[in-house]
């Protein structure tokens, strides 16, 4: 099972590396937003394909499946999962007056799960913030290209504990790492060579994400569910590197450097947002779900924080809020002779304010998700998923994002540690 698990992961992550290899914008971990050129790029969803397809809702937790966004949920793991996502979107930018259109694909995380007695253990790796964009304008006979390309990942250990019969504590420790690019390139027709600024800065740093969840039986078959969990704020520190750059085009559009200047800039420390969420649902066990659960990021206050090179001269950034509300249903989970009726479907819808303001426009997103879970042999399954929505405003100036996005994940199971009647 193991080495199907790996060999099937390797080639997945090949599919995904070459699909990124002549890509519309340039990215790291599947964005091309141009919201992604304000501070350290747009934050992704922390979370698997079973949670996406619910709206986002994260405060479930059951014997087969991870949970990353609340590392008590570990605790109740019964088998050993593995799990992997990926995911590829389709996004249409508008204007007043243009329209473009791009895709992007990426791994989401990859993630193994141990369950241990009164206790559950994971480890794995995501992306925290995505940076892809590529912005031109024209006035007079002066060109301005902007692109960056990107992100902060994280690889992570967490731990859960079940306290009690319902109640789990978790805690999981991350270590955030990631470069982000930014060049601002200046054309002026009939100059023989254009100029160039080319800011960089790699970024490390640790933080830590709390969790707490408990459920009990309302009713012979009604069961209640919550769950809380919270990252306090942490410091990045950031090593900074500009050039100024003379270039031209050679080949195929392509940009040869042709001399560059270093400039000193001052290393910084940037404070990601703490993070609180709370949410709860009732539901009949392994037969429906519904839920709702509200996430807040706190970045007032610190609203240059995030900004490495003070490139957001027109942005406020304030707190994030986001409005979830999702569920599934299953038919009849243990059914022999009807295999749809085994199938997990799950549905979702959610709003988020971005926590920026720039030419005082506020910029929202909303989505609606839905998907299934196709079971699969040894309690494992495979979760397909699809999101519609839209982000941003075509007002002041701004773009207008329409995306459709479909995502996949591979979650595994398996027991390691099984009696054998001979030897």
């Amino acid at each position: 099972m193991i080495k199907k698990l790996l060999i099937l992961i390797v080639i997945l992550t090949s599919l995904v590396t070459k699909a990124q290899e002549k890509p519309p914008l340039v990215i790291q971990n599947g964005d091309a937003s141009p919201y992604s050129f304000f501070g350290i790029g747009t934050l992704n969803f922390r979370g698997t394909a079973e949670n996406r397809t619910m709206g986002g809702l994260s405060i479930l937790s059951d014997s087969i499946h991870t949970n990353l966004s609340n590392p008590a949920a570990y605790a109740d793991l019964k088998l050993v999962n593995y799990t992997i996502g990926f995911n590829h979107k389709e996004l249409s930018l508008k204007t007043k007056s243009q329209s473009e259109s791009t895709s992007v694909t990426g791994l989401n995380y990859l993630a193994i799960s141990i369950p241990m007695g009164k206790f559950g253990a994971g480890f794995g790796l995501l992306p925290v913030t995505s940076v892809g964009y590529a912005l031109e304008s024209k006035a007079d006979e002066v060109t301005r290209r902007n692109t960056g390309e990107g992100g902060l990942n994280k690889v992570f250990l967490a731990l859960g504990y079940n306290l009690f019969k319902g109640f789990n504590i978790g805690i999981d420790a991350s270590y955030n790492f990631g470069k982000i690019t930014n060049r601002a390139l200046r054309i002026d027709e009939g100059v023989q060579f254009d100029t160039q600024e080319l800011n960089e800065s790699d970024l490390v740093g640790f933080s830590f994400n709390f969790g707490a969840m408990y459920k009990t039986m309302i009713s012979s078959q009604l069961q209640f569910s919550s769950a809380i969990s919270y990252s306090p704020s942490t410091d990045l520190s950031s090593k900074n590197t500009r050039a100024l750059q003379t270039v031209d085009f050679v080949n195929f559009g392509s940009i040869r450097v042709t001399n560059s200047i270093d400039v000193d800039v001052p290393d910084t420390d940037i404070t990601f947002p703490s993070q609180l969420s709370v949410g709860f649902g009732i539901g009949k066990p392994r037969n429906w779900f519904v839920g709702a659960e509200f996430v807040n990021k706190q970045i007032s206050g610190n609203n240059r924080s995030l900004d490495l090179f003070n490139l957001s001269e027109n942005v406020v950034f304030d707190d994030i809020t986001m409005y979830k509300l999702g569920g599934y249903y299953i038919p009849k989970y243990d059914s022999f002779s009807n295999y749809w009726s085994r199938v997990t479907y799950r549905a979702g819808i959610r709003f988020e304010n971005l926590g920026m303001t720039i030419n005082n426009e506020e910029i929202n997103e909303f989505g609606i998700s839905f998907g299934v879970g196709l079971p699969v042999r040894n309690f494992s399954n495979v979760n397909i998923g699809f999101e519609i929505g839209r982000r941003g405003t075509k007002n002041a100036g701004l773009v207008e994002e329409t995306f459709f996005g479909g995502f996949i994940s591979l979650s595994l199971n398996s027991k390691w540690f099984k009696k054998t009647l001979f030897d």
